[in-house]
């Protein structure tokens, strides 16, 4: 599976998942920092990737898009911690893989895990 951090998350979530053989990138990999979020969700369409973030911007941009791609991960944690973030991902990659190839807005609590099914 291929991936697109925002700069919200850390960049050790980009290591983990190359490690576990995904193809992985974060937006400080390609000096693109400063990206709108209009672009970098437009980046991870044109290149196929579900897209890591903190920020709710993107799931409201995609859903007035009414696109069904790319699927988007918003994480809601209390704690953003590489670590606690890649236990959630991999937990998520493992029975939600099905619904992020199809387009789905994934939005992460500690309690939960809640799916929309893209286009909105």
């Amino acid at each position: 599976m291929k991936f697109l951090a925002d700069m919200g998350i850390s960049p050790r979530v980009v290591e983990e998942l190359r490690q576990k053989g995904h193809e992985a990138v974060h937006l400080l990999d390609e000096n693109l920092y400063r990206m709108t979020d209009g672009d970098i969700l437009e980046k991870a369409r044109r290149e196929k990737r579900v897209l890591l973030t903190h920020d709710l911007d993107f799931g409201e941009l995609l859903a007035a898009s009414g696109g069904s791609l790319p699927s988007v991960i918003i994480f809601r944690l209390k704690d953003m911690r590489a670590l606690n973030i890649t236990r959630h991902l991999f937990s998520i990659i493992n029975q939600q893989s099905e619904a992020l190839d199809k387009g789905a807005i994934l939005s992460v609590t500690e309690q939960k895990v809640r799916i929309r099914t893209l286009p909105i």
